[in-house]
């Protein structure tokens, strides 16, 4: 193991150790390793591939079947069929079911932790897998309407009362869900320990989080690129999180 990396590791691990409730932020460089792109990196697919403004609310409501042609091409790109939860999931689902992390917070929409085994999630952004119909508020697996779509017949509709479904996921232009982000916060508040993993913090409110946590509460910061929070943090790591995570578990 390099030694910066055990070093950062075994601090961690004592901290944790150490906590009564720890909390981890993650944000899409934790699945990038599992196949999952990132969104506003150099190569992200909002700077290289779609335009952001294809999946606003405003696309949604004023043109459902162009919004889920391309969600289509979105979805495919984003969950190729190989995509699965890498160590680093793994370790934050071992990490909760030993009793030492409370709960994820997600700002992803991929479902790998829950995928990995992690129960405690506060999925930010809401869930990919899911639909929702936007006229009797039922939610729905997902596959069906991305068939639907994919066979031309857009926009997807609802099995129940034939009413547009949307993805459950939070479109620009749209509030994070009111009970998930009350929850988050209250966390934030709780944390002795709140690690902020693979995000690049400044996708908003959600990334608040971290400073909120920084107020009574020690924050770790892992991630390759600088964020805006660093220098709140208590300790702030450049290693990779699927050989990172793992060590943590190991070690605490």
């Amino acid at each position: 193991m390099d030694t910066a990396l055990e070093s950062d590791a075994a601090w961690v691990a004592q901290q944790l150790r150490e906590a009564d409730v720890a909390v981890a932020l993650t944000g899409a460089g934790m699945s990038t390793a599992s196949g999952v792109p990132d969104f506003r990196g150099d190569d992200g697919i909002w700077n290289s591939e779609f335009d952001p403004a294809s999946f606003h609310r405003d696309r949604f409501v004023n043109d459902p079947a162009g919004f889920w042609q391309e969600r289509v091409r979105l979805h495919e790109r984003m969950f190729p069929d190989d995509v699965a939860p890498n160590t680093g999931h793994d370790a934050l689902a071992k990490l909760e079911s030993r009793g030492i992390l409370h709960t994820v917070i997600t700002q992803n929409t991929d479902g790998l932790h829950r995928e990995a085994g992690s129960y405690e999630v506060v999925e930010l952004h809401g869930n990919a897998s899911q639909v929702v119909c936007e006229d009797c508020e039922s939610h729905f697996a997902a596959d069906a309407a991305l068939e639907q779509a994919r066979a031309g017949d857009v926009p997807a509709t609802c099995d129940k009362c034939g009413g547009v479904v949307k993805p459950d996921v939070v479109l620009f232009g749209e509030q994070l869900p009111q009970v998930a982000y009350s929850k988050a916060n209250r966390l934030a508040d709780k944390a002795d320990v709140f690690l902020a993993l693979g995000s690049s913090l400044t996708v908003h409110p959600a990334a608040g989080l971290a400073g909120r946590a920084a107020e009574d509460g020690s924050l770790v910061v892992v991630n390759f690129d600088e964020t805006q929070y660093d220098s709140e943090a208590d300790r702030v790591i450049r290693d990779d999180l699927t050989e990172f995570l793992p060590a943590v578990e190991a070690l605490v």
